[in-house]
């Protein structure tokens, strides 16, 4: 019987040898145009960290690790203002540990609010929602996330604080503490609550996409076993997506560390450290975290040490940062066995 060969495979036409040339030199300009941005942006954030430290130093050197102490903070920053302009007789002293206190408060407690908030609404809109509020949520989120923060600071002060100092604060609270601090319903409690309204949009959507990303067979498969929707997205979607959820607290306590209009208006701006021995007044007392120092006080940097004070308060919080984002990248890493790659 006889047999018929097998048809010759397709030979792919010839690429010249002066058009490869041609792309491979195109593909070598870009990747330096792209090195270039890269090393660009780089150089920028270094050249943006050396020049805050080297405004900084002379208030860090005059006050070595008391500057981490505590004091009246208030009046240290006015006496700094008001300090003589001989060189020799500048005034740098001052104890930043209450403006320390009221950030990692405010910051703390907003993020772990949000968080709370952020990580079951994104199950819900995931997994529960209908269709129809999907296409309502979806865009609201995004809307609240592009609000500026002074619209929700107006709305803290016209009206959350307000209602604090006349329903929450009572008489007997308010003279418990008057030899210390006036409680006025701005407080740091009061500025944390806004804050997690501030982030949660921003964890919501980051937590979304990383539910959404979690492969299909996963959750089919446990579905299939007969564990119920609620289980499969606690046990399954939500431990896959654990690195994505830390990329989205990072992102949103560094918004947070970075905010500043909203918190000078609804915080207090007292530099006060809150005593949790107060009991429940402790939640009403104010406090000015360091960004809203930096706001409040930004008029006078043309006084050379109360500049050079007002950006030691900037280099801490971009140490923050920079600490904050370290931790984040360490944090993910031994989540790499779950497939996600961080």
């Amino acid at each position: 019987m006889a047999t018929t060969a097998p048809a010759p495979a397709p030979v792919a036409p010839a690429v010249p040898r002066r058009a490869r040339r041609s792309g491979t030199a195109q593909d070598r300009r870009t990747e330096l145009v792209l090195a270039l941005v890269a090393a660009t942006v780089l150089a920028l954030c270094a050249g943006m960290l050396v020049f805050v430290f080297v405004k900084a130093w002379p208030s860090f050197e005059a006050n070595g690790l008391s500057w981490f102490g505590d004091g009246n903070v208030d009046q240290q920053i006015g006496d700094i203002f008001k300090s003589p302009a001989d060189p020799a007789d500048y005034v740098y002293t001052i104890g930043a540990l209450p403006l320390i206190v009221g950030t990692f408060l405010t910051t703390a407690a907003a993020v772990v609010l949000g968080l709370v908030f952020s990580l079951f609404t994104a199950i819900f809109i995931v997994e529960f929602a209908p269709a129809w509020l999907n296409r309502i949520l979806e865009p609201v989120v995004r809307l609240l996330a592009a609000v500026p923060s002074v619209v929700y600071g107006l709305i803290g002060i016209l009206v959350l604080v307000p209602f604090v100092a006349e329903n929450l604060i009572s008489t007997e609270r308010k003279e418990s503490v008057a030899f210390v601090v006036q409680l006025t319903g701005a407080s740091w409690s009061v500025a944390a609550v806004i804050l997690a309204v501030m982030i949660v949009p921003i964890m919501i959507a980051i937590i979304v996409d990383a539910l959404r990303a979690v492969p299909k067979s996963w959750t089919e498969g446990a579905a299939a076993l007969g564990v119920n929707r609620w289980r499969v997205m606690w046990t399954i979607s939500v431990r896959t997506a654990r690195p994505a959820i830390i990329a989205a607290v990072i992102l949103a306590t560094a918004r947070a560390l970075g905010e500043a209009i909203m918190l000078a208006m609804v915080a207090g701006s007292v530099g006060f450290i809150p005593n949790p021995f107060d009991g429940l007044t402790f939640f009403f007392e104010p406090v000015r975290p360091l960004a809203a120092a930096v706001v409040e006080n930004a008029e006078g940097l043309s006084v050379i040490p109360f500049g050079q004070t007002i950006y030691a308060f900037a280099f801490i919080l971009l140490v923050s940062s920079m600490v904050l984002s370290l931790g984040g990248w360490l944090a993910k890493r031994p989540m790499r066995k779950y497939g996600i790659q961080s």
